[in-house]
């Protein structure tokens, strides 16, 4: 067990952050184009004997500022980002930058607010009420979405061999998204099918600066030098983005009157509800869902025919009901497995208010005022002194005795066992994201009883291609 924060020695961090300018381009070649990202964390973890010590973050010069970070990659001082008495999250979503607020209609919504603002309270409001109004509609509008999913897999494999599924589950996402906040298909509006697309697009603008394409014809110095060197314009998006604000704007007069009525301009709304469904809600799923189904291949056929037993027998009386769900054990665990071992939001930031100690297993740190603090969270939910085999993908790890280490799965800005209000920065949609996983694993074993994929990567998450799929037998 570790010693009590009072019994633990007081180190200075290791690490530095090199010469001006030099520093920072350094770590970020290493980041990018040596070690990359995983190895990048790795490599200095072992280098320093900690779990904390400072280093620079991506983007670095010349769009950021400032690069400097104090990196937390282990399952106690990661915790320390969900302090709200200690750390700001003013302009942090991305990081050491802020995208301009070109591409969000000149506001700075939620995502970029801290909660000390006034602002953050009422949009976090009006989000949580709007979720909550929804909840009904999450089970069969979800299983509408699966059901198109599936007949575009089934007809794929017919006619091809093979299924991308990544292009099916965009489509499904975003269909599922804007069905459950506006009450339309999006096809009846201007958007037409193009809507994945549209927001891809808007996303990758914004992120940019932090991700590599890995192509192979372009060198990595031409690619550093777009990506990196000055952000991309926002204009060439903005018709993309208007035609993207004026189908919500239509189709959510209803959400958006609610909104007026909590005391938010109609325009801010529209544009937090266009960020919160496109870059937080279909964003997340787009990452998330080839994850789940990656790991649970890879899983193999004993866990397929578990979980087919489970949710077959749970269904078997009443289909598929919130409580039968619910009753999913190894489902469940799954799912938290899924999100523990690749989570779909990889960093976490804060900006420290005061002076104040942090600890991890081993040591404690003084923190300065005004210091940025950041937390890779694939590692930080793979802490050894937490998880057994944290590399490992075991389906059982939160079934039982296990149920308890869920707290330490952090992938929605909070610990799992917190819930989200208006006064922190846990995702709004975090009880939605675990529900519609759970029903996709659900969905997926009533109609099949197992299947094999191909796997690849992808600037953001996994591609996943499937080979096979067998019916369900029984």
């Amino acid at each position: 067990m570790s010693a009590t924060n009072s019994e633990l020695p007081t180190k200075q961090i290791p690490g530095d952050y090199g010469r001006r300018f030099f520093g920072p381009m350094k770590d970020r070649m290493d980041y990018f184009y040596g070690s990359g990202e995983l190895e990048f964390f790795k490599t200095r973890m072992q280098k320093y004997q900690s779990t904390v010590f400072r280093c620079n973050m991506p983007p670095g010069p010349f769009i950021s500022r400032s690069s400097a970070v104090v990196c937390l990659l282990d399952a106690v001082s990661f915790q320390t980002l969900f302090d709200n008495s200690k750390v700001e999250k003013r302009n942090l979503l991305d990081g050491t930058y802020m995208p301009t607020t070109a591409y969000t209609g000149g506001y700075r919504t939620c995502a970029f607010l801290d909660p000390s603002e006034p602002n953050h309270g009422l949009l976090k409001s009006f989000f949580l009420s709007l979720l909550s109004k929804k909840k009904d509609k999450f089970i069969p509008i979800f299983r509408q979405a699966m059901a198109d999913l599936f007949s575009g897999l089934d007809e794929e494999i017919a006619s091809k061999s093979s299924s991308y599924f990544n292009d099916l589950n965009d489509t499904m996402s975003f269909q599922f998204v804007f069905r459950l906040l506006c009450d339309k298909n999006p096809s009846e509006t201007g958007i037409g099918p193009n809507g994945p697309k549209i927001v891809d697009l808007w996303i990758f603008f914004q992120l940019a600066p932090l991700l590599s394409l890995g192509l192979k014809f372009l060198p990595n110095f031409l690619e550093d030098l777009l990506l990196r060197t000055v952000p991309l314009p926002s204009f060439l998006v903005k018709s993309k983005y208007k035609k993207l604000y004026d189908a919500v704007y239509e189709s959510a007069a209803p959400i958006l009157d609610e909104a007026e009525k909590l005391g938010l301009q109609r325009d801010e709304a529209c544009h937090n509800l266009v960020f919160f469904a496109g870059f937080n809600a279909y964003g997340g799923m787009k990452a998330l869902f080839p994850s789940l189904i990656k790991w649970i291949a890879a899983a193999g056929g004993d866990l397929h025919r578990r979980l087919a037993v489970e949710i077959r027998s749970a269904v078997k009386e009443n289909g598929v009901t919130l409580a039968a769900v619910n009753a999913m054990a190894l489902t469940k665990s799954v799912v938290y497995e899924a999100l523990r071992i690749e989570p779909p939001v990889s960093y976490q930031y804060g900006k420290a208010k005061h002076d104040f100690e942090i600890h991890n297993h081993d040591s404690t740190f003084s923190i300065k005022r005004g210091e940025m603090l950041f937390g890779f969270q694939p590692i930080a939910t793979k802490d050894p002194k937490v998880f057994d085999n944290p590399d490992e993908f075991i389906p059982e790890r939160f079934v039982g005795e296990g149920e308890k280490l869920i707290e330490y799965v952090y992938w929605s800005n909070g610990r799992e066992t917190d819930e989200p209000t208006a006064g922190n920065k846990q995702c709004a949609g975090k009880d939605m994201v675990v529900l519609l996983c759970r029903l996709m694993v659900v969905e997926f074993f009533l109609r099949y009883d197992t299947f094999e994929v191909d796997i690849g990567k992808l600037p953001v998450g996994s591609s996943v291609t499937f080979k096979s799929l067998t019916k369900a037998t029984s």
